[in-house]
């Protein structure tokens, strides 16, 4: 298989390209949330948060070095996953997730987050921006608008062991980042950044996310109806 550029003009393109625009731009905004409330992240920005801080680099730089590095493998061995999606993925999340982070700061909403006399604003922030995130990814995922490299590498391994369910795999492959963030984070001079309490959650959560919103949107939504 060859990487066509036809395959990045789909049918319904803009319809489309609006809804996964929208819910990549919503996965950086809601993972911003999960950063100030310091209670874990998804598993892949969980990964990603822990090298940068033991690097020393933005979340954005690295998770954007690192998409480079994984989109080789997903050219490699099924190119057909690459669209227009894996650009904005590969470059909006961690990019917007820290202007985010950085607004948050500058405003004083950090200050409310972290203070302990609001700890119900954080119990409410965190659960509200893992629903979100969620829902946002699971969208982002069946837009047929193409994965991000870390998602693509999933779906490769996946089409290659058809006895076990994606979700199951999923979660297994979402397990091993959440390990790699941990060595990543007890390496890094100020320790794991984050919890493993929300990326354990999104580990088990993201998987039968995806399944149940796919099935939801090719009934429901017109442009992503299976002809």
């Amino acid at each position: 298989m060859k990487l066509n550029l036809q395959q990045f003009i789909v049918k319904n393109f803009w319809k489309k390209f609006i809804v996964v625009a929208s819910a990549i731009f919503f996965m950086g905004f809601t993972l911003s949330f999960l950063i100030e409330a310091a209670w874990g992240t998804d598993p892949c920005s969980f990964m990603n948060i822990n090298i940068s801080n033991k690097i020393g680099w933005t979340l954005g730089n690295w998770q954007f070095t690192l998409n480079l590095i994984m989109l080789i493998f997903t050219i490699a061995f099924n190119p057909r996953l690459i669209g227009v999606g894996t650009i904005l993925n590969m470059v909006l999340i961690g990019y917007t997730a820290d202007f985010f982070t950085w607004l948050w700061k500058n405003i004083g909403f950090h200050a409310i987050v972290t203070n302990p006399d609001f700890f119900y604003i954080r119990v409410i922030v965190f659960i509200a921006a893992i629903i979100f995130f969620v829902i946002s990814a699971a969208v982002y995922m069946n837009s047929e608008m193409g994965l991000s490299p870390y998602d693509a590498a999933i779906k490769i391994i996946s089409s290659k062991i058809n006895k076990i369910p994606y979700f199951i795999i999923r979660i297994i492959y979402d397990l091993l980042a959440i390990v790699i963030g941990l060595i990543a984070g007890k390496l890094a001079v100020n320790g794991v950044q984050g919890s493993m309490l929300g990326s354990t959650i999104m580990a088990f959560a993201i998987g039968p996310a995806i399944t149940a919103v796919g099935k939801f949107m090719k009934k429901h939504i017109s442009i992503f109806k299976e002809s």
